[in-house]
């Protein structure tokens, strides 16, 4: 009995480490392009930050950088959103991609879907 529980204990804790190293990875400066409700093209950039289930950082797009609220992570899925200075809530779902070293982004800005691959920035 006692090895059966230790047995568990070990991959539990195996498997929580394996989680923790994929989402260490999320970590970092990733950037992207969006097109806009209008057709333009947005540059956004994102600093994300992961601890534990918890998702901070910030977003800064035509020069203008906000806070990220509500951050949340689950498996390789991430939330979170961003109040724009007009006041309008803007959410984010996103997935973290550990093979292309990417991010899978969508948004919903007042019910207009946006979608972009966000790569890991380098620091020049």
């Amino acid at each position: 009995m006692k090895r059966k529980v230790l047995i568990v204990l070990a991959l539990v804790c195996s498997a929580l480490i394996g989680l923790a190293a994929i989402f260490a990875d999320a970590n970092g400066k990733w950037t992207g392009t969006f097109n806009g409700p209008d057709g333009n093209p947005i540059d956004v950039t994102y600093t994300i930050k992961v601890d534990g289930d918890k998702v901070t950082g910030d977003a800064t797009a035509q020069g203008v950088t906000l806070k990220l609220d509500s951050g949340k992570i689950t498996g390789d899925e991430f939330k979170f959103s961003i109040t724009n200075p007009e006041g309008v809530n803007i959410p984010h779902i996103g997935k973290y991609i550990a093979q292309g070293d990417s991010i899978s982004m969508n948004v919903d800005y007042q019910g207009f879907k946006m979608h972009s691959t966000l790569k890991r920035a380098v620091d020049k």
